[in-house]
């Protein structure tokens, strides 16, 4: 079987891993990125990314859909939130991706579909392709992470989110939190252009899944949104961090369970935390600072869902007074994302000088 030698490799071409090639391949570095997938970006995701945690590269065209209004539903309130500019806009996942992977390349990272990680002994990584003896190593490889499992970190922590992408104009932007159906989780109504991502999200400890999905489709047909001819699709969202850096191994993103356990969202986590593992690279594996301005936050969402996940009474207060707060305006929206505003504005992509 033929090796091949590189200075880090990056198994996932997530916005994690293309994040984290894209900064290291511009500041010199050699980078191969592993995705199993026959190509970059198709994942089922609801695509709704706090602005705050965009790229300021991104181009315009790739946003589906800008929101300066959202509307909350619980229990007892029903109401909108607004602001002067946009909260949060839809993405198209795939489009992202495949941005984000003419970045990484431009910037001079290899990019390799079809190669299915096997195996991780010691400094090498086995696939069905071939081997790969690296320096650096990070798992940016979903929930499902084979470089998680390797350095026996243990998944307890985790939501399922479940994902319908219905054809249709949908004016509204929308969050129900109905605590009857989906305890502490809520289902959504996510505008894209010319279609929605409708879905639900709840941490997996307090409802099984084909229960969670059975409630949901419940709760679509008494607002006449028709399933019937669209295919659900689920993903395992971890937010059980254990750790960003072992040696010279790195995790980012869902596999190093970054994502939010009360809202599920992990785009923003996801690039944030590629860019930091580069930031450790670069200053020669060394944990960097930055990414306790997401671990605060990381801690808090835990908390909060591990809570009202056990405590059903206590659910209902919580959320409800979180929605109470927000639609009084004695709670910013951007208190309830994991990376508050401005958290890249020290986000370098790496500096040009090479790394041995």
């Amino acid at each position: 079987m033929s090796s091949t030698s590189v200075h880090t490799l990056i198994v996932g071409a997530g916005p994690a891993g293309l994040a984290a090639a894209t900064a290291l391949a511009g500041a010199g570095v050699e980078v191969v990125v592993l995705e199993r997938q026959d190509r970059v970006g198709p994942k089922p995701c609801a695509g709704g990314i706090p602005r705050a945690s965009l790229d300021p590269a991104l181009p315009p065209e790739l946003l589906e859909r800008n929101f300066k209004c959202q509307r909350v539903v619980t229990g007892c309130q029903d109401f909108r939130l607004t602001a002067d500019s946009p909260i949060i806009s839809t993405i198209n996942r795939e489009k992202l991706g495949n941005w984000m992977r003419q970045q990484a390349e431009a910037a001079g990272a290899r990019i390799l579909c079809g190669f299915r990680a096997r195996r991780i002994t010691g400094q090498r990584l086995r696939t069905d392709q071939g081997e790969f003896k690296f320096r650096y190593l990070v798992g940016a490889d979903g929930s499902n992470s084979l470089v998680r499992r390797h350095l026996g970190l243990p998944l307890r922590l985790a939501g399922v989110g479940i994902t319908y992408q219905l054809a249709g104009h949908f004016p509204e932007m929308e969050w129900h939190l109905n605590q009857d159906l989906f305890g502490n989780g809520y289902a959504w109504i996510f505008p894209h252009r010319d279609s929605a991502s409708v879905g639900v999200y709840a941490y997996r400890g307090g409802l099984p899944t084909h229960l969670l999905h059975d409630r949901f489709r419940v709760w679509a047909a008494q607002r006449g949104l028709n399933l019937a001819a669209n295919r659900p699709r689920a993903s395992l969202i971890s937010f059980d961090y254990r750790g960003a850096r072992f040696g010279n191994i790195l995790l980012a993103g869902d596999a190093a369970g970054l994502a939010s356990g009360l809202t599920g969202e992990g785009i923003a986590a996801a690039l944030y935390s590629g860019r930091a593992a580069a930031r450790a690279i670069l200053a020669g594996g060394q944990q960097q600072p930055e990414l306790s301005t997401l671990l605060r936050r990381h801690f808090m969402h835990r908390r909060l869902t591990t809570i009202t996940a056990t405590r059903p009474l206590c659910s209902r207060v919580i959320m409800n007074t979180l929605a109470w707060a927000l639609r009084c305006r004695l709670l910013d929206h951007g208190a309830l994302e994991l990376l508050p505003p401005k958290a890249h504005s020290g986000d370098h992509h790496g500096s040009k000088t090479q790394q041995r």
